[in-house]
């Protein structure tokens, strides 16, 4: 029955039906074939909704609006800004500018096509209109992109803390090491890229005078609300003063004050409809979690985990092979599957044999968003490439080839991440 149904699942993502539908289909196949399966139509009703009665949830929508809110209103562009007047007249400097940016913007978003989309509709025509290549320019965005849901707040470490029982205010700790590391890898990439293929100096020049002209503490000024706002998601919960589904309240509360009353950005009129969008935006999300409730309760009756579990002892023996047998299943599920349905289903069912192996939990969820976010930027189905290539107008299959040197980049960090655990623990104390 177990293989029948995984069967199912697997045909519904290659025949690319929506996530909610293969779980949904996936999840009554049981009931269909055997009427006496526990697993009945108002088993699976109670456990889509009791999985969704839990407090902190609320912080994947509030988080997902906060974002909507700063994506309004221009926030990206005063990050890069003033990461752009660091970098100055640097090799690579503004590309790294634009990386780092991601970087911070994920850290207001807690998504990666968000992030690829708010950073790249701002940064790409002007990397563009500096002599950069358009397809290497929109590569970087859609690969940096992916650090929206590595570095916290992140969604889909709040779902893997809901799926496994995992302290999501420790996973955001974890993933801030690990988020630089991978942001790192990227810069290099970009640093070796423009050493080899040269910059248009004169064009580079031009710009950082503009930006010198308008002054260092001004261009900081302006945007030193942009810069707080992970200072205050993050630091609230780090200190200890808000939990995060708290630190998400008051992540759109903040950004209602910078945007519309501060920066000016957003008049109230467009609120109601800000609102109205992000409910669009979450409530397939929401559906596809409580389907993943109800199909994770069908695979605990169907045993799956302890199946899982013997196969994985009877293929691997120790945590380094376990770990490399997972981030190559995840890299390649990562193509296919969006992280955050991939770490519903998985991250319960390899848990507890990442726990035997003496694999820690946070870091185990660390390992497997960031292998997910690889599928951010990977053919076929990589949602950032989907994001990036309409704003330059090229194929996506071109951006992917462009982009494959910043995945090897990404690889690279990943396995470092997974090989050194004091990189997402060390925050912890317990690395």
């Amino acid at each position: 029955m177990l293989g029948l149904v995984f069967g199912i699942f697997l045909v519904a993502m290659v025949l690319a039906l929506p996530m909610g539908v293969a779980m949904g289909v996936a999840t009554i196949v049981p009931q269909m074939i055997d009427k006496t399966f526990a697993g009945n139509m108002g088993y699976v009703i109670q456990a889509m909704v009791g999985g969704l009665n839990t407090t902190p949830i609320l912080a994947i929508p509030l988080f997902m609006l906060s974002g909507a809110l700063m994506t309004r209103g221009g926030i990206s562009k005063k990050l890069f800004d003033v990461f752009a007047y660091i970098a100055g007249k640097k090799t690579a400097g503004l590309p790294c500018a634009v990386v780092i940016t991601c970087l911070f913007y994920g850290a207001i978003s807690g998504s990666g096509p968000a992030t690829a989309a708010a950073v790249g509709a701002m940064t790409i025509p002007l990397l563009v209109e500096l002599g950069y290549d358009k397809v290497f320019s929109a590569a970087i965005v859609a690969t940096a992109g992916g650090l929206g849901v590595i570095i916290p707040p992140s969604i889909p470490f709040i779902m893997y803390g809901l799926f496994t029982n995992t302290s999501v205010g420790e996973m955001f700790t974890a993933g801030i090491l690990p988020g630089c590391l991978i942001a790192l890898s990227i810069m290099i990439w970009c640093y070796i890229y423009c050493k080899r293929s040269g910059e248009d100096k004169a064009k580079v020049a031009a710009n950082y005078e503009k930006l010198k002209e308008r002054g260092f503490v001004k261009v900081v000024l302006d945007g030193f609300w942009a810069l707080l706002t992970p200072v205050i998601i993050l630091g609230g919960i780090y200190g200890g003063f808000v939990t995060p589904t708290e630190a998400a309240c008051v992540s759109v509360f903040y950004a209602l004050i910078v945007c519309v009353f501060i920066y000016k950005t957003i008049k109230l009129k467009d609120i109601p409809k800000l609102l109205s969008d992000a409910i669009g935006s979450y409530a397939p999300l929401l559906l596809c979690i409580a389907l993943a409730q109800g199909f994770s309760r069908i695979l605990i009756l169907l045993k799956a985990s302890t199946a899982v579990t013997n196969l994985l002892n009877s293929t691997v023996h120790s945590g380094t092979g376990l770990m490399v047998v997972m981030i190559i299943f995840l890299l390649i599920l990562g193509m296919f599957m969006d992280c955050g349905p991939a770490v519903m289903i998985l991250a319960p069912l390899i848990i507890d044999t990442a726990k035997g192996f003496g694999i820690d939990p946070v870091h185990l969820g660390i390992v497997m968003v960031t292998a997910l976010a690889t599928g951010f930027v990977t053919p076929p189905f990589g949602m950032n490439l989907f994001v990036t290539a309409p704003l330059i107008k090229v194929p996506v299959a071109e951006l992917g080839k462009k982009a494959i040197p910043f995945i090897i980049a990404f690889i690279i960090a990943l396995f470092i991440i997974a090989f050194v655990p004091a990189i997402s623990l060390v925050l912890l104390g317990r690395a």
